[in-house]
């Protein structure tokens, strides 16, 4: 909680990329579901949101595979990775307007911006959606060695930003990556694409769309 008479200048936000910034839940989804019904398992889309959404692949391919060695299991995850991006390739990938529309007022602001992503597919998706121009920090798995719910991935693109986490606010679609800010003692917008808002109830607020935010809301949040 901020003290009485003193206000928390907001100086950076920080965006997971997927389901936040660009609807690749889709992509993901039909690849881990390819993957999985090759070595036999089941895969609903409850699994994906609570067992692989927002983790490392070879954390997310040993949740559902945990009978395998960790030599199968990076097999099963260079399987995955392949689907994906073939699946990128053949469909593409759409950007959220109320996220871009947000950045941008964000921008105007003088408000420094990261994007953050478990995945090392990140660049592909920035790249294919041609944004990578508006963040002035971009993090992906190839710069962590601990994935979600720890919270260094947000920890890395504040110190990046040059910034401390009271001035910074993340935005998170994923239950493990609402954990990890919190963790790391970040201000968090649960972003909720599923109508499931409980399942973000650890966040200090949660929309259904980036579109609900602008600037004076996250001052104000930071004020909490």
């Amino acid at each position: 909680m901020a003290r009485r008479g003193r206000k928390v200048e907001l100086k950076g936000a920080i965006f997971d990329l997927d389901g936040v910034v660009v609807d690749t839940v889709p992509l993901h989804f039909k690849a881990w579901k390819k993957m999985f019904s090759e070595y036999g398992r089941e895969f609903t889309f409850e699994d994906y949101k609570k067992k692989v959404d927002g983790i490392p692949r070879m954390d997310g391919a040993r949740a559902i595979l945990n009978d395998l060695s960790d030599e199968e299991l990076e097999k099963a995850a260079a399987k995955k990775q392949k689907y994906f991006l073939d699946f990128l390739l053949e469909e593409g990938v759409r950007v959220y307007k109320g996220t871009l529309d947000l950045i941008s007022q964000l921008r105007n602001k003088n408000i420094k911006i990261a994007v953050i992503s478990s995945s090392k597919n990140c660049l592909d998706i920035l790249e294919r959606a041609e944004i990578v121009n508006i963040f002035d920090v971009i993090i992906t798995g190839n710069d962590i060695k601990r994935g979600k719910p720890n919270p260094d991935i947000f920890l890395m693109a504040c110190a990046r930003l040059q910034l401390e986490p009271s001035g910074c606010i993340v935005f998170e679609d994923a239950y493990m990556g609402v954990k990890a800010a919190k963790e790391g003692n970040f201000k968090c917008i649960g972003v909720d694409r599923y109508q499931d808002p409980q399942r973000l109830s650890g966040a200090d607020l949660v929309v259904s769309d980036l579109s609900e935010i602008d600037y004076k809301k996250m001052m104000e949040l930071l004020q909490r």
